[in-house]
């Protein structure tokens, strides 16, 4: 079965207690302020909650980590302590979002445990996890196959795999780590695909690994937010930091994002800014992850 939804279409005369939520998941749902179900929550989770096989093509920021995440936790045997739940992401950055949303979902779950693994961080920490147990996992390709390889993830008794941003898994270079998890894992589990776009070797993953999958389609508008104020300003190269001082001059904010071109600019610009009275910090994949990890964190704060 498909379905061709808009992106800003709600389920207006359906909320979340009307899609078979847990009621320990619906009370976390309320606790994050959810009122409404996006066009993904409302069209995904019901198939599910009820087994099937789902594709999700919607783009980033139309609620797909929610849409997955929720049922899954719904259905979540907390008394099994081996991984039920396996969630790949194409980077550290986005599994440790995913694994702060699966923790914020399960705030009313006793005893459930999120475990986000990746690069650039100590194996032991994940053994040690591992070891006392866990339910969920959320991990780049790389690193679950490195487990995976060394024998200390146990994914036997797993029933809920997830490839999420999975276009982007495979422009990475992950498309043969993505099946060899999905083959080597039970051919019993649930699998949802997640993805912005569906080029052909996506369509054979789904052909090959999913079961009478449920398809789903989040067109996208292009149409601004209204939320969203856009404008922009024409200046040469080398009246852009000025350009960009003044805008901080004058603007009400509490954080800013700046985008650059190359690395060398990230690193470039921020001096440019301390140096100018701002604290500012760069963040390219030359910066190690802890360090992108403190800087994120203290935009946030």
């Amino acid at each position: 079965m498909t379905q061709d939804i808009e992106a800003d279409t709600e389920a207006e005369t359906m909320g979340f207690a009307e899609l078979g939520l847990s009621d320990a998941v619906l009370k976390a749902v309320r606790d994050v302020g959810y009122e409404t179900p996006s066009a993904i929550q409302a069209a995904t989770i019901p198939p599910l909650l009820a087994g099937r096989d789902v594709v999700g093509l919607a783009q980033t920021g139309t609620g797909k980590t929610a849409a997955f995440a929720l049922p899954i936790l719904s259905r979540l045997d907390v008394s099994q302590k081996k991984p039920q739940a396996l969630v790949l992401s194409p980077t550290r950055e986005l599994a440790l979002q995913v694994c702060e949303a699966f923790e914020q979902y399960a705030s009313h779950l006793k005893g459930v445990h999120v475990l986000p693994v990746y690069g650039g961080q100590a194996y032991g920490v994940q053994l040690s996890a591992l070891r006392r147990g866990v339910h969920v996992v959320v991990g780049t390709p790389g690193r679950i196959m490195d487990h995976l390889a060394k024998g200390t993830l146990d994914l036997s008794e797993l029933k809920y795999l997830v490839l999420d941003e999975a276009d982007e898994m495979l422009k990475m270079g992950f498309a043969e780590d993505v099946e060899t998890i999905l083959a080597d894992t039970p051919d019993d589990k649930q699998v949802a695909l997640f993805s912005a776009t569906m080029p052909p070797q996506i369509r054979r993953i789904s052909q090959k690994y999913l079961h009478d999958a449920e398809e789903i389609t989040v067109k996208n508008k292009t149409t601004t937010s209204a939320n969203t104020t856009q404008r922009y300003l024409m200046v040469s190269y080398p009246q852009k930091v000025d350009a960009l001082t003044r805008i901080l001059e004058v603007e009400n904010f509490e954080g800013m994002i700046v985008f650059v071109r190359t690395k060398n600019e990230t690193e470039t610009l921020a001096e440019k800014l301390r140096a100018r009275g701002y604290s500012a910090a760069a963040i390219s994949g030359d910066v190690a992850q802890a360090q992108r990890e403190r800087t994120v964190a203290q935009l946030k704060s």
